[in-house]
């Protein structure tokens, strides 16, 4: 049976993580020191989420190192700018996994509350994606104007970006829902009495 809480995808975690270490040693050794100084700061952030999601499905660890190895090659190695829809992607795929682990830590409190109103769940995890999307857009804006890089293209480019944040964050709010039927029948399911067991 399916489970989210597979110890399997926090070791493979820790071996994206050793892996992408293993690209920051890669980048000093070329004397690519931004590079090295990027690949940094995307190992500091799963090391952070790691320590923070302690509590979250083990499945998510392994989808937060995989956006950020993703993201790492595009931006040190220039994959954002190869032909085809590599950006896209990502943008899509890291949105999906920020509001999944965002969903389960903002929310956590409240989740078995949400379980009989599934709906807005939907609805409160989906939004909450688009607004961090919406944010990250803002971010990179700010940073091509103070940095003097072009960080981002048209404003095709950015509604495309958008687009599949929406995308990610929606399918963020489907997997969440149904990780949140899972601890929600793990929690209730030993607490159940038998059928057969009467009590006057």
């Amino acid at each position: 049976m399916f489970s989210f809480n597979w110890q399997g995808y926090r070791t493979t975690a820790w071996i994206g993580e050793a892996l992408l270490a293993l690209t920051v040693v890669a980048a000093l050794i070329q004397g690519h020191w931004s590079n090295a100084l990027a690949l940094v700061c995307f190992l500091l952030a799963f090391l952070a989420f790691m320590l923070l999601a302690k509590q979250l499905p083990t499945l998510f660890d392994l989808f937060f190192i995989v956006a950020a190895l993703l993201n790492a090659g595009g931006w040190v190695w220039g994959w954002f700018y190869l032909p085809g829809i590599y950006d896209e992607a990502v943008h899509g795929f890291t949105m999906f996994a920020i509001t999944l682990a965002l969903s389960f830590l903002t929310y956590g409190a409240l989740l078995t509350a949400f379980h009989d109103h599934k709906l807005l769940y939907l609805a409160a995890i989906a939004s909450f994606g688009i607004a961090i999307g919406a944010l990250w857009e803002i971010a990179e804006w700010a940073a091509g104007n103070v940095l003097s890089t072009p960080v981002i293209g048209s404003v095709d480019d950015t509604v495309i970006d958008l687009a599949m944040d929406t995308l990610g964050s929606g399918l963020a709010a489907l997997i969440s829902l149904w990780a949140l039927e899972e601890r929600v029948h793990s929690r209730v399911s030993p607490h159940r009495r038998p059928k057969s067991q009467s009590h006057f």
